[in-house]
């Protein structure tokens, strides 16, 4: 009985058998020896997720700057497991494997594959024998072991490790071979390098494997294609060979001329770069927990304090963390830096020398727990008990306007709020699955789901992201506004609470509501708390003392 991979709207894809094998690579083959014939350059990229898949379609896209013809033909390779196989029928037909906000996805990856023709996609990686350039974006996962103890836990080089020997074992000497995954710093030099030096060396080649990285800075949202194309870039070879080839084909295919290249002397150094701007990232994010405690304890609004802040252009990028630091890279990549200075370059001392990266991790990834708590408060001083409530999560991904649920500050308020008793629910305008709870148990793999930090979490899988607010309200105990959703913006306290049927517990996480409309649902019976928002007593005092008068 054959094997099949389900895409996320439910349609069913049969896996390749043995002998699919050798009609896919004459079909590749055909291709490519067409796209040389034509001028273009075979590039292989290696993974079709969240950064490949665009990265494919954005080098399938590339013109020669003097022709105007196309000149690179790309071919998406994806290893044919039943969770991703999907993909690669997706792609072959036109469509995008991504739920994209940005409108230039979809079309861009329809244009190379329909129109243009200059995109494919295989499950075969044989492929990688018609390579001219091979791009990686095989993901390089941190797994933790501990919830808010960075410190225990390793970098899971598996899947990069195999990626790279199989293309040792089948590209060209004269094949680039561009890492463009966020890894541990050294891993290009003495992981990667190695590597495809030993494979080189059994195949009986002399030459030097040509060798380079180059890490991408995407940001999810509407702005995704250009934060590839459009942004400036960093990159270094592994000797000249390899810096002059990296540097001619990211000129090919970027937009380099508005947004010139940074070349560095080693890899390492752009590993290293990619580190520290996002655990710099992380750091300022985590600082302002401490203060957003200060602010709740002390009657202090930290949103009105950071926005005076803001005023000074040398402090213009500070901003509020909210209930957690999400999205693919802030909450593991200092932990990549942390690892690789024992296991990849030899250190012993990590746990003296670091000290602010692994903290700021460590608080970024429990500050929902607090949340929690608010929550928990606010019920108990309305007379009710967390246990047995319903509770709505409003925003189910990591950040504004955006589908991404990956690593959200949400599945941990979520989570601990399931722990506590809270009959649980969820509301997100852009996101149709929450995998990380549909599929808990395999996502985002095997063991590594946050369900094992918590207890009482087997309910969960049966959580479907709402997209009707006023149904996802009725009835509920409590609201949890956990992300700055454009459509959370402008709701009126009177219409939220005649959904919900009875004045409510309201949790504001991001500085989302305004004094007026806090007022407001503190004078429908409803109570209120925030993170860093301490003045909210304040409000609920006045609203007391104006009903104890009379209104006067």
């Amino acid at each position: 009985m054959p094997e099949f991979s389900l895409s996320p709207n439910g349609e069913k894809f049969a896996l390749p058998t043995e002998k699919d094998y050798e009609a896919e690579f004459k079909r590749l083959e055909k291709l490519a020896k067409k796209a040389h014939a034509n001028g273009q350059e075979v590039v292989v990229v290696m993974g079709l997720g969240f950064v490949g898949a665009v990265m494919a379609a954005i080098v399938a896209d590339t013109k020669n700057k003097r022709t105007g013809k196309p000149s690179k033909f790309v071919i998406g390779c994806q290893r044919p497991s039943t969770k991703s196989y999907w993909k690669i029928p997706m792609i072959d037909r036109g469509e995008s494997p991504l739920s994209a906000e940005d409108p230039e996805v979809a079309p861009m990856i329809a244009r190379c594959v329909r129109e243009k023709k200059t995109m494919v996609a295989t499950f075969n990686p044989d492929c990688l024998k018609l390579a001219d350039c091979v791009i990686v974006d095989v993901q390089c996962d941190y797994n933790k072991r501990d919830l808010g103890n960075m410190r225990t836990g390793e970098t899971d080089m598996a899947a990069l490790e195999e990626t790279l020997k199989t293309i040792g074992s089948k590209i060209g000497p004269d094949c680039l071979v561009l890492i463009e995954t966020t890894v541990a710093p050294g891993t290009t030099e003495f992981v990667a390098w190695p590597i495809l030096k030993s494979a080189f060396s059994a195949r009986g080649i002399k030459r030097e494997p040509i060798l380079a990285h180059s890490f991408e800075r995407v940001m999810p949202g509407r702005e995704y294609v250009a934060s590839i194309r459009d942004f400036w870039r960093v990159c270094a070879g592994c000797n000249d060979k390899a810096r002059k080839r990296v540097v001619k084909f990211l000129t090919e295919v970027l937009n380099t001329e508005q947004f010139p290249l940074t070349v560095m002397d080693r890899p390492i150094e752009s590993e290293t770069t990619k580190i520290v701007e996002n655990s710099y990232r992380a750091t300022i994010l985590a600082y302002l927990h401490e203060w957003s405690i200060f602010a709740e304890r002390n009657g202090v609004d930290l949103i009105k304090v950071i926005k005076a802040i803001n005023m000074r252009p040398t402090h213009s990028n500070m901003i509020f963390p909210g209930p957690g630091i999400g999205g693919y890279c802030l909450p593991k990549d200092g932990g990549l830096g942390f690892w690789a200075y024992k296991h990849i370059l030899g250190f012993e001392d990590g746990d003296t020398l670091f000290k602010i990266t692994p903290n700021a991790i460590d608080i970024n990834d429990t500050r929902g727990l607090h949340v929690a708590g608010l929550c928990r408060d606010a019920l108990r001083n309305m007379g009710q008990y967390i246990a047995g409530s319903r509770v709505l999560i409003c925003g189910a991904s990591y950040r504004e306007d955006v589908g991404d649920t990956r690593y959200s500050g949400s599945e941990l308020v979520l989570r601990r709020l399931a722990e506590m008793g809270a009959a649980m629910s969820v509301h997100d305008p852009y996101v149709d699955h929450w995998y990380e709870l549909e599929a808990q148990d395999a996502y985002p793999a095997p063991g590594r789901s946050w369900k094992r930090f918590f207890r009482n979490q087997e309910d969960l899988t049966k959580v479907r992201v709402q997209k009707d607010l006023g149904a996802a309200l009725k009835g509920v105990n409590a609201v949890v506004f956990a992300v700055r959703h454009s459509p959370y913006l402008d709701l009126k306290p009177e219409w939220v609470v005649k959904m919900a049927g009875r004045p409510i517990a309201v949790i504001d996480c991001f500085g989302i509501l305004a004094d007026d409309k806090i007022r407001r649902y503190f004078e429908f019976g409803c109570h209120v708390k925030g993170l860093g928002r301490g003045h909210i007593q304040r409000i609920k005092d006045e609203v007391r003392a104006k009903k104890a008068g009379g209104g006067r």
